[in-house]
């Protein structure tokens, strides 16, 4: 037998064409169950395989999801597109991710390609702001988007995110409950709202127990394991510190390695605690105490927000809350 058609189907169950269209299309209204049972028995047993491009065209769906992330080599965000996939699976959905590397230009490309690929719906991890071009794209295509972890959009919009402040404030917390005084920050790119939000968070937790924290104590960082590294080795040889708060987990990576270049022990005479919680930090020695971001359910609970605006056209935000996880890296304060 040739190309199966929905014709070859209806003949083989003896049904008409319409009722094996309403089968494929879910729209069984009024259909016996042992019909509906027939029509799909007969599609597994002849292997019959849609034709999704013909089947867009009648449902206007193409049960296709687009997701734009802008680092997929920072672990965080692996976890996060697991989750997205899981979940959108489940809900017979496909995913295509796309990685804009933080690059305005990238993600206007790929806003494009994904509008000609006529997904349902994307999911966006922005800088904090669409661009104009951006917005102009998903609102002139009326696609359904919700955003995640980066952006804020105004009113009428679906977003989930974490509160950034208070797992800075936690940090901050951890680390003047154990009598720390001279601490360090290590923030993100300026131009990235999530990390000037946990700096803020911190600066509130070390102010309510009196503790300054000097603006040359404030190193600028880009998230990136590298630049960490660098900024942290020049600042450890030149600065007396014994904590520093790392905006990232890939940071604080960093600064493990510059700590350990120059001799100095942790949590002994240093105490670091990140941010993210990436699986990476347990093989750290010693393990990294960080601030935990329900970084799966995140990516699953981005995709049900989504599904729910294609379908329903509702907007909804939703904010998780931080945890802080106590590992090895951080200690009471030693008075010599």
């Amino acid at each position: 037998m040739g190309k199966l058609t929905i014709k070859d189907i209806a003949r083989e169950a003896g049904v008409s064409i319409t009722t094996v269209s309403r089968v494929l299309n879910k729209k069984e209204e009024g259909m016996s169950q042992e019909t509906r049972e027939k029509v799909l028995r007969v599609m597994e047993e002849l292997n019959y395989q849609p034709n999704k491009l013909a089947r867009g065209l009648v449902t206007k769906r193409s049960n296709m999801l687009g997701l734009i992330v802008p680092n997929i080599s920072n672990p965080f965000f692996p976890e996060l597109c697991r989750g997205a996939e899981d979940e959108a699976n489940k809900r017979q959905y496909s995913l295509i991710i796309c990685n804009s590397d933080d690059q305005t230009q990238k993600e206007e490309n790929y806003l494009r390609l994904l509008k000609e690929q006529q997904v349902d719906g994307i999911l966006l991890s922005s800088k904090d702001r669409l661009s104009k071009t951006s917005k102009n794209q998903l609102q002139s295509g009326k696609i359904p988007y919700v955003l995640f972890d980066r952006g804020e959009e105004g009113n009428n919009y679906s977003g989930v995110f974490l509160d950034n402040e208070k797992g800075g404030y936690l940090a901050g917390k951890h680390l003047t409950d154990l009598g720390h005084t001279k601490i360090a920050c290590m923030t993100g790119p300026q131009d990235i709202r999530n990390s000037q939000q946990r700096l803020l968070g911190f600066q509130q937790a070390l102010m309510e127990n009196s503790v300054n924290l000097l603006g040359s104590f404030i190193l600028d960082g880009d998230f990136q394991m590298d630049t960490a590294y660098r900024v942290a080795k020049d600042f450890l040889q030149n600065n007396n510190v014994t904590a520093i708060f790392a905006c990232n987990d890939l940071m604080a990576c960093g600064i493990y390695r510059a700590a350990h270049e120059i001799g100095i022990q942790i949590p002994e005479q240093l105490s670091i605690i990140g941010f993210d919680d990436i699986p990476l930090v347990t093989a750290l020695i010693p393990k990294l105490t960080t601030i935990r971001q329900g970084t799966y359910e995140m990516g699953r609970k981005a995709i049900e927000l989504l599904i729910n605006k294609i379908e329903n056209n509702s907007s909804e935000e939703v904010v998780f809350e931080p945890t802080l996880i106590v590992r090895e890296s951080t200690e009471q304060i030693r008075r010599d």
